[in-house]
């Protein structure tokens, strides 16, 4: 009777935990257990946190140009992140980095900020750093987590129940989590990385800010990083860059309408228009 309980508590769990929403840009279905202002409530926690243990610039340029940009990506996004609490915020550091978190609070690295050259490579960073919000894979990354943690536990306690070995319950435990690793976390990371891509294009375009521009960032980007070593692709959290760059070269082109559309508006001095998928259909990145 034990096996058998334990083998329908396991379709419970994964019952109970499986909520699905769909991502507009795509269509692609997403298991998410949180809820959009439950994210948005941690972000802005996680944020307030980072203010306290960074060093925020001064660099008045630097923020201004930060801001700047940031504030039309924030008109691009419109209304897909509801609610939003926009702030942006120029960290110092030498590291090549840029994040947004749930709740609209972005951060960029002096370091990074460096290392782009105009506006529109700020934008398209900043737009993809976004889109990771508004795709919520922050919360598609922790329920997966959860899903794999209850997927351990139940079959660890079903292995238990059925008397296996403790030495071979250790290894058949190891060898769950690697593939679920190697198998699904890591390519939904790069998935992700690949969504953000053509998702925050689509913002920065729809700020008046050239596609194109993220190709040239990323391929400054590669030369950066070109002494650094780096994971086979499989076993990396993001695509190669080489990778990245070609889905860029791709995704660009379809972009182009849209930003030459939003310069012209802008160039009118009329306002920015909030984006929305309808402005580029995309398959799956």
């Amino acid at each position: 009777m034990k096996p058998i309980i334990l083998r329908g508590s396991l379709v419970v769990w994964l019952t109970i935990l499986v909520g699905c929403t769909t991502l507009p840009e795509t269509g692609r279905r997403q298991m998410i257990f949180t809820s959009p202002a439950q994210e948005a409530q941690m972000g802005v926690a996680a944020f307030s946190q980072i203010k306290q243990e960074e060093t925020i610039s001064q660099n008045v340029m630097a923020n201004d140009r930060v801001t700047r940009v940031g504030q039309r990506i924030a008109a691009s996004v419109g209304r897909e992140l509801p609610n939003a609490q926009w702030e942006f915020v120029v960290f110092e550091s030498d590291e090549l980095n840029a994040f947004a978190l749930p709740g609209g609070k972005v951060g960029v690295y002096t370091g990074l900020l460096a290392l782009t050259e105009s506006d529109d490579e700020l934008a398209a960073v900043m737009g993809h750093e976004v889109a990771h919000v508004t795709s919520r894979h922050s919360g598609e990354r922790y329920s997966q987590q959860v899903a794999a943690a209850g997927i351990a536990v139940s079959s660890d306690m079903l292995m238990e129940a059925n008397e296996v070995d403790p030495q071979k319950r250790a290894i058949a435990q190891a060898a769950l989590g690697a593939a679920t690793t190697v198998g699904v976390m890591l390519p939904f990371s790069r998935l992700h990385e690949s969504e953000a891509d053509a998702v925050g294009l689509r913002f920065a375009a729809g700020a008046g800010y050239d596609p194109r521009a993220a190709i040239r960032f990323w391929q400054r980007m590669q030369e950066a990083n070109a002494n650094r070593a780096k994971p086979w692709e499989f076993l990396s959290t993001h695509p190669s860059d080489e990778t990245r760059i070609a889905n860029l070269k791709r995704l660009a082109p379809q972009y182009e309408e849209l930003y030459e559309r939003t310069k012209a508006r802008i160039d009118q001095g009329e306002p920015i228009i909030g984006t929305s998928p309808a402005d580029r259909v995309i398959g799956q990145p």
